[in-house]
């Protein structure tokens, strides 16, 4: 298949190679998977292991989506509070779901370990920054609540968190233990090898064009070719298109945007020396962290307006690099890209059952790796006969998210604003 320019940094970079796409199936399969992400390749992996005969369908090539464009911070849990997830899901789901994806991290890196996934990994946590007194407080309850469920994280004062990050403009900042980093593509590849050396089979650049069911089974119908499947499993998060009437309007689609400048070498062995990965509190989110080539990478949310070379996005980048690494001078990028965000109205994600053998995990809120991979799994043992009570939440009909696609429109023209000023600044 035709490969165009890299879509991220983790894909030029990747050390995992990309698989080897096979023909569109000529027999029924046991589960047809669409699209070839952290939900989908994670479906694919559990469902082989489990005897299941899968095929992926992927319209692009393996991570093209919002996995390929990840910051890579393998986070637990959400950007909800423990408490918040509790009053949404109620006592019982609440706690499974704290619990399962308190365990999260650990389940990524497990399926690193065992696959020899080459994606840059670290475990030496990451960091909650405070952008300011209100961060600060919001931080401090997030860690007594953490710390009341017996996990493992800190609250770091302003002058631990300048030390641990490299800058001074943080005014606190929540250490998670149980929290890493990796380069999202690699890991994203990482998967599709061990699943197909579980025994699925994956195709590229097949895009599904319809489902219909037709006498108790799926009739997948492709632009390679049709074929026939027991079950199916939509793992387009995001990217999801109109392939399932009205699913794309059950989140808002925000973008994520990052700038990777070129390796700085030692002159960066100050910023984050233990290669943790930060978030901040701050309502238009930003992120940083540090490659294992010693790339600076900056994130926020919004569009790449421009380009790595010139424009709105890498003014905004230059500036916010020099406000919090003065020491650093000028810097060159060697990528610039953006991704979406599927974003629900209770930052929640959910699972659908859309029809009979037909599932989807959608509307991860920015926490694609350990998200796409728990419901991956989910699913597969949804195939095989587990009661959906067991799941880490309910699994509910999808409703619509109130005027999704003019909300996503003012959430552009806000996030292209806030580059403007801050460029300016």
């Amino acid at each position: 298949m035709y490969r165009s320019a890299p879509i991220s940094l983790w894909d030029a970079t990747s050390e995992e190679t990309e698989i080897e796409s096979v023909a569109v199936p000529d027999q029924t399969v046991d589960v047809a998977i669409v699209g070839g992400g952290f939900t989908g390749l994670s479906a694919a992996l559990h469902c082989a292991g489990k005897g299941l005969l899968a095929h992926v369908l992927e319209a692009k090539h393996i991570g093209y989506g919002g996995s390929g464009r990840n910051v890579g911070l393998v986070n637990a849990a959400l950007w909800l509070p423990p408490a918040k997830v509790r009053e949404k899901l109620g006592p019982e789901f609440g706690e499974r779901f704290l619990r399962r994806f308190s365990e999260g991290p650990s389940v990524v890196f497990d399926l690193i370990e065992t696959h020899q996934i080459r994606c840059e990994v670290t475990k030496t946590g990451t960091i909650h920054a405070a952008h300011g007194p209100s961060g600060s407080e919001d931080l401090k309850d997030r860690h007594a609540e953490w710390r009341r469920l017996g996990e493992p994280v800190d609250l770091l004062g302003p002058e631990h968190v300048a030390e641990m990050i490299g800058t001074t403009v943080y005014h606190g900042g929540l250490l998670d233990h149980r929290a890493g980093t990796i380069n999202p593509m690699g890991y994203c590849r990482g998967l599709a090898r061990a699943a197909t050396g579980a025994g699925a089979k994956i195709s590229t650049g097949v895009r599904v064009e319809k489902l219909e069911r037709e006498s108790g089974t799926w009739h997948v119908l492709t632009d390679a070719g049709d074929f026939r499947a027991d079950a199916v499993v939509l793992g387009t998060n995001a990217y999801t298109d109109g392939l399932w009437p009205d699913l794309r309007n059950v989140f808002t689609m925000i973008h994520y945007l990052q700038f990777a400048t070129e390796p700085l070498g030692s002159s960066a062995g100050h910023i984050l020396p233990g290669r943790q990965g930060v978030w901040d509190t701050g309502p238009i989110m930003f992120s940083v962290r540090r490659d294992a080539n010693d790339r600076l990478l900056v994130g926020t949310m919004g569009r790449v307006i421009g380009s790595k070379n010139k424009g709105l996005t890498r003014r905004w980048a230059k500036k916010r690099i020099a406000r919090m690494f003065p020491e650093l001078g000028r810097v060159s990028f060697d990528e610039a890209w953006h991704g979406q965000i599927a974003m629900t109205p209770d930052h929640l994600p959910r699972i659908h059952q859309l029809a009979p053998r037909l599932w989807t995990a959608i509307g991860y809120n920015g926490r694609g790796i350990t998200t796409g991979t728990l419901f991956g799994s989910a699913i597969a043992d949804l195939l095989t006969g587990m009661d959906p009570t067991h799941l880490p939440l309910p699994v509910t009909n999808p409703s619509q998210a109130p005027r999704a696609a003019i909300t996503s429109r003012l959430y552009d023209l806000a996030f292209t604003a806030n580059q403007l000023w801050k460029g300016l600044r």
